[in-house]
């Protein structure tokens, strides 16, 4: 709608309003207005307010966005077309937030944005690493997650950070997209393979038991089998905890739509199956480690009667893996559990509440 707004507007003429996403507060006055209104504002300087935020339903899970737009411009992505460039949000309103949610009920905060790295540079005195802190300090907060790393912007100060405070989930997400040096430059990304590793090696170590999610782009234009091979021996070496792939797409607007060399679908297709499989069986033989250990478990939802899904704190919502578990116990979800972990699967647990 922010991008297309006149054209949607034009094409389906029974749309009583097109908002883009800067818009969004313009929202109620919208809905008691009898005239069609086609609004797609450009993206204000500062993070804009939309005032108090509400749970539709209770909830033990929430995201809590610290940041609005991006100014990365890499070459496969329109966000900063649609959302304008980069302006963190106040701290105090993202505290504020935050403490209305611990109120709510809510145990588990994820950070989001579209780059969490980077918040704090457009304000005077602030990083993530110090936000996190305070966020630490609201009580009710159990687990505190952050998604959304770039590699280039994590920092020594936030990896101690991660490592000291007891609330952060031992888990870090790092989309690195690719790992041969000639696709990440073609991409206009500032990792390096020398920084990704030398990354990897530094949370790995100060954090040992820190598990890391990542994912990556098969198929982007001019993406060779050499260039693939290197990715894919990167990621037999690196072993990541949980990893997603996706197939390259030309997104309207960006230079890598028009780059020459676009790789086939087919191929691209191929290269994700083989990826995932090789992730597959890494998934596996780190959840066959874990057998006859203990873990904190949220438990999210009931199965069936004495039988629970829950999630480990190295797993995020929807995404990560499970853990399917019995209990004597009648619990509600959001509860936490130790549950000993009797089997695994490809990407899931199997155990019992002790």
């Amino acid at each position: 709608s922010q991008r297309y707004g006149a054209e949607l507007a034009k094409e389906i003429p029974v749309l009583d309003a097109v908002l883009g996403v800067n818009d969004y507060n313009r929202l109620p006055e919208i809905i008691r207005s009898e005239q069609r209104e086609i609004l797609t504002s450009k993206a204000p300087r500062c993070y804009e307010e939309f005032g108090s935020r509400k749970l539709l339903e209770k909830s033990y899970t929430a995201s809590v966005k610290i940041s609005e737009g991006c100014t990365n411009v890499c070459t496969y992505c329109a966000i900063p077309f649609i959302r304008g460039g980069y302006r963190s949000r106040k701290p105090e309103d993202i505290l504020s937030e935050v403490k209305m949610l611990a109120g709510s009920g809510v145990k588990e905060i994820q950070i989001v944005a579209q780059d969490t790295t980077a918040y704090g540079k457009d304000l005077k005195g602030w990083s993530l690493a110090k936000l996190l802190k305070k966020i630490c300090k609201v009580d009710g907060i159990e687990w505190v997650r952050l998604l959304y790393c770039y590699e280039d912007e994590i920092t020594d100060e936030l990896i101690q950070t991660i490592k000291s405070e007891k609330k952060i989930v031992k888990y870090i997400d790092i989309p690195l997209q690719h790992y041969s040096d000639r696709i990440l430059k073609a991409m206009n990304r500032k990792s390096t393979p020398k920084s990704i590793e030398s990354t990897i090696a530094k949370l790995r170590k100060e954090i040992p038991d820190i598990r890391i999610r990542t994912t990556f782009i098969v198929g982007f234009p001019g993406e060779t089998k050499a260039d693939f091979k290197a990715l894919y021996d990167f990621v037999e070496r690196a072993r990541f905890d949980r990893m997603g792939v996706f197939t390259y797409s030309k997104e309207e607007g960006t230079r890598a739509a028009k780059m020459p060399s676009q790789v086939k679908e087919d191929a691209k297709q191929r290269r994700l199956d083989k990826l995932m499989e090789l992730q597959r069986s890494i998934s596996l033989e780190h959840n066959e480690d874990l057998v006859g250990k203990t873990m904190r478990v949220i438990a999210t939802e009931e199965d069936r009667p004495g039988v629970y899904i829950g999630r480990t704190e190295f797993d995020a919502p929807d995404i990560d893996n499970e853990v399917i578990f019995t209990s004597r116990k009648k619990l509600k979800p959001g509860t936490f559990a130790d549950v000993l972990v009797t089997g695994a699967f490809d990407y899931d647990l199997q155990g019992e509440m002790i």
